[in-house]
């Protein structure tokens, strides 16, 4: 993309945002957010269920990131980025149901203060969750990181080293100041990003198990159907045949070496077992 031209999308975004805050009374609610986790499959969802014609995404974003990172903006501001109720309404007339919104910030699992702030302005909404082995979670979002600038180490072994240094008190700190932002533990916390159960147990004890639904990427990939008729269950919406399934923002990267993934696996092994055991099944990871 040209600069003249993400500076226009950008001055289009601006103008689209005002408009939709002087008519937040008029937008609609999200119905639903995937919430995480990061590299674990949650653009390929979003844009799947987006060609749901029972789904209206929000415009210009997938993720709005007001939970996370524009609290202090309001609710008006954050509804702005969502259609009007009337095409709800519209889609009721098409499909027999009233249509839905959300969108996907994955940042919203993991920060410390964004599920706590979901559960009081969004007290109805639905939260859906991907989950892939966190070991090639952590290697693909070091990847991610390195490309984006966020990450300095090339070296995925070293920048694991870093993680616990780099993050200590972070999350304390944001508990306490609401308006600091913790750059490390947004962009390089690999391990403790891929401890799911800690942040699901968390999620469940703000917003109730009822209204989490959690995906195994890796089966989501290997045959998406099944995957996406129970999303759709779960969201009150009727199952779709005309669905063009995809995968979307990977990365390409070097295999890993066996002894580091050997011991990963061995870090991840006792989150993962709480993990089957609050999910009922077995990750696919594990299997």
């Amino acid at each position: 993309m040209t600069v003249a031209r993400e500076q226009a999308l950008r001055a289009v975004k601006s103008v689209s945002r005002t408009v939709g805050r002087l008519t937040a009374g008029s937008r609609m609610v999200p119905g639903f957010l995937i919430v995480g986790a990061q590299r674990c499959g949650t653009t390929s969802l979003f844009k799947t269920l987006s060609q749901h014609p029972g789904v209206l995404p929000p415009a210009y974003h997938k993720g709005v990131h007001y939970f996370d990172m524009d609290y202090h903006r309001g609710m008006n501001w954050y509804l702005g980025h969502f259609p009007t109720t009337a095409k709800a309404e519209a889609v009721k007339a098409q499909i027999g149901v009233r249509g839905i919104t959300g969108e996907s910030s994955p940042y919203y699992m993991f920060h410390p203060l964004a599920g706590q702030r979901i559960a009081k302005d969004l007290p109805s909404v639905k939260l859906l969750v991907l989950l892939r082995d966190p070991v090639e979670r952590a290697y693909s979002a070091h990847s991610h990181e390195l490309a984006r600038g966020y990450e300095t180490e090339s070296d995925f072994e070293r920048a694991l080293a870093l993680e616990e240094q780099r993050t200590a008190g972070e999350r304390e700190r944001m508990i306490r100041s609401a308006a600091y932002a913790s750059e490390h533990l947004q962009h390089n916390a690999y391990l403790a990003r891929g401890r799911y159960i800690e942040q699901l147990e968390r999620l469940e004890a703000l917003v109730g198990r009822e209204r989490m639904h959690v995906i195994d990427s890796d089966d989501f990939f290997a045959d998406p159907r099944p995957s996406f008729d129970a999303v759709c269950d779960f969201l009150g919406l009727p199952r779709w045949v005309d669905i063009a399934f995809g995968k979307h923002n990977s990365r390409s990267r070097s295999p890993m070496s066996a002894e580091l993934r050997a011991r990963l696996e061995d870090h991840f092994a006792p989150y993962d077992e709480r993990l089957a055991a609050w999910w009922g099944r077995v990750p696919s990871w594990r299997r």
